[in-house]
């Protein structure tokens, strides 16, 4: 009986002294994997809207006969713009290029006495805005930074009239082209939904408008030659179509 005992006690302790060598050398199920990080994808067409606020610089020069110019000061006016955009942009690691053209809709008028004969008043609208740009971006996933720079056209009317009786004497409108250099800021909120903001300054140059119509007051005058420039700053929101707006799954 005593060896008995002897023996089970001896057994117990070899057990427990095997046991936990055996359990460290059993295999330890790994982790799962993390999930790899999903990155935003800017390639493809868009279209979207715009709208926002607008600031038109104009100076203004009568160009008489004889060729002397009497500068009729300058002057800002402010207002409204609204309008759309469509375009296309692809994806080059975080580089993102891309080509838009943008047309809005303004209400950018001014009217001043002149300084040339205060009888006379002068009018100056800018009622449309076009853009067609080249884009160049960094993208962090969701947000992207970019510049953008190209052809910037703007349709305007020229009006003179008799200042104590509005009577209109003189009436000219004009396309006019010029360039553009921009720069905006976009985030993807959506895989094909963005909203940004964006600034634009276009140089229209100086184009000259022909008076239409013979007045005492104008003889002597040529032509009226106006410079113009322009602020723009939008907010801006567009839907890319198809599988091209889809995130998609960073690779290594």
């Amino acid at each position: 009986m005593k060896k008995f005992l002897l023996a089970t006690v001896g057994s117990v302790v070899l057990f427990n002294m095997v046991a936990p060598a055996g359990a460290a050398d059993m295999p330890v199920k790994a982790p799962p994997p993390a999930p790899l990080p999903v990155i935003y994808n800017w390639s493809g067409f868009y279209i979207g809207a715009n709208g926002g606020w607008g600031s038109s610089h104009n100076c203004w020069d009568f160009v008489t006969l004889g060729g002397p110019v009497f500068s009729d000061g300058c002057r800002d006016r402010s207002g409204g713009v609204l309008g759309g955009q469509i375009g296309y942009r692809w994806q080059s690691n975080q580089f993102v290029f891309g080509l838009e053209a943008q047309g809005d809709w303004a209400d950018l008028s001014n009217t001043r006495v002149s300084l040339l004969d205060p009888t006379l008043s002068t009018r100056v609208k800018t009622d449309g805005i076009g853009l067609f740009t080249g884009q160049i971006g960094w993208a962090w996933n969701a947000a992207l930074l970019y510049v953008k720079g190209g052809a910037a056209v703007t349709s305007n009317r020229f009006d003179l009239f008799d200042t104590p009786t509005g009577i209109g004497l003189v009436t000219s409108s004009a396309t006019r082209w010029g360039g553009t250099l921009g720069v905006g800021f976009e985030y993807g909120f959506t895989p094909n939904w963005s909203f940004g903001a964006e600034y634009n300054h276009l140089w229209m140059g100086t184009a000259n408008n022909s008076f239409t119509a013979v007045d005492p007051r104008l003889v002597g005058i040529l032509n009226n030659r106006i410079s113009q420039d322009v602020d723009m700053f939008t907010l801006r929101i567009n839907y890319r179509f198809g599988g091209y707006g889809a995130p998609v799954t960073a690779r290594y």
